[in-house]
C-alpha cells in the first residue's frame, strides 16, 4: 500500500492521483474514438469538463451537509483536496445530472454519447482499481487460500488485484469492440454488463462491504439490477436493429 507519494516539499494523495492520471489517459481514448465515428469531440470535451466540475462541487457540497459540524467550524476546509471529504452519492448526481442539462441542450444522441464516453469509463475502472490498492481500501475477506495475502493482521484474498485484472481485461474488450462499427449503444451495454458481472463476484471477495442477508451484500444487490437491466436494454436494441434489417429487406 502506499497512500502517499513524497515529491520534495509535496506530499500527494496517491490514490488521487491515480485516478486523474487513469482520466487524462480515457479521456484520450474516447476522443480518439469519437474521430473515427464521427461524435463531435469539442462537446464531448465539454461534457465531460462540466459533469467533472459539477461532480466534484456536489461530491464536497453533500459531504458538509451531513457532516456541518466539520466544516462550520472552519469553512476553508470546503476548498480541501482531500478526497476523503467527498461523497460518492452526491458527486454521482451533480455529474448525472450536469451531464443530461448539457446534452439535452445540445442536442446530444443519447447512445452515442454513451459509446463516445465508454472508453473513458473502462480506463477509470482500472484507474479505480489501482487506488484501492494504494489505499488500502476494498480489501479482501479472510481465506486459507495460497495466494492470500497479509493485510490488516491475517490472510485475505487480493481483491484489489482481482479488479484490476478484472478491470484491464474489461478495457482489452472495450478496445477490440470499439474498433468497428456496432449497433448504436451496443459497446456501452457490453461495458456495464461485463464490468456488473466482474464486479458482482469480486464483491463476494471483500471484507469491507455490508453482508445483507446470506452471504447477499449490498452492493451485490445493486450490481445485480443494474446487469438485468443493462442486458434487457441490449437485448431490446439487438431486435429493433434485426428488425431494422429485416424491414429493409
Amino acid at each position: 500500500m502506499f497512500p502517499t507519494l513524497q515529491l520534495g516539499p509535496l506530499n500527494i494523495q496517491t490514490p488521487g492521483l491515480l485516478i486523474l492520471i487513469s482520466f487524462w489517459v480515457g479521456l484520450t481514448l474516447s476522443e480518439r474514438y469519437s474521430a473515427r465515428h464521427g461524435y463531435p469531440g469539442d462537446k464531448l470535451y465539454n461534457l465531460v469538463f462540466i459533469s467533472l466540475a459539477a461532480g466534484i462541487v456536489g461530491a464536497r457540497l453533500s459531504f458538509a451537509l451531513g457532516n456541518l459540524s466539520a466544516f462550520s467550524g472552519n469553512p476553508i476546509n470546503l476548498f480541501s483536496l482531500n478526497t476523503g471529504l467527498l461523497d460518492s452519492f452526491g458527486g454521482i448526481a451533480s455529474a448525472c445530472l450536469a451531464a443530461v442539462i448539457y446534452g439535452h441542450r445540445k442536442r446530444l444522441v443519447l447512445w452515442d454519447t454513451l459509446d463516445a464516453l465508454t472508453p473513458l469509463f473502462a480506463v477509470l475502472m482500472v484507474g479505480i482499481s489501482v487506488s484501492h490498492l494504494a489505499s488500502g481500501n476494498a480489501y479482501g475477506s479472510i481465506t486459507t487460500l495460497p495466494w492470500g495475502i497479509e493485510l490488516w493482521g491475517a490472510r485475505r484474498h487480493p481483491s484489489q488485484m482481482y479488479e484490476i485484472i478484472a478491470s484491464c481485461l474489461t478495457l482489452v474488450i472495450t478496445l477490440r469492440e470499439s474498433s468497428h462499427g456496432s449497433i448504436r449503444g451496443s459497446l456501452f451495454l457490453k461495458f456495464i454488463i461485463v464490468t456488473s458481472i466482474w464486479l458482482i463476484l469480486v464483491e463476494g471477495y471483500k471484507g469491507d462491504s455490508l453482508v445483507i442477508a446470506s452471504g447477499f451484500r449490498g452492493t451485490q444487490i445493486g450490481f445485480f439490477i443494474v446487469l438485468t437491466v443493462a442486458i434487457f436494454l441490449y437485448n431490446k436494441l439487438v431486435a429493433n436493429a434485426n428488425t431494422h434489417i429485416t424491414g429493409n429487406n
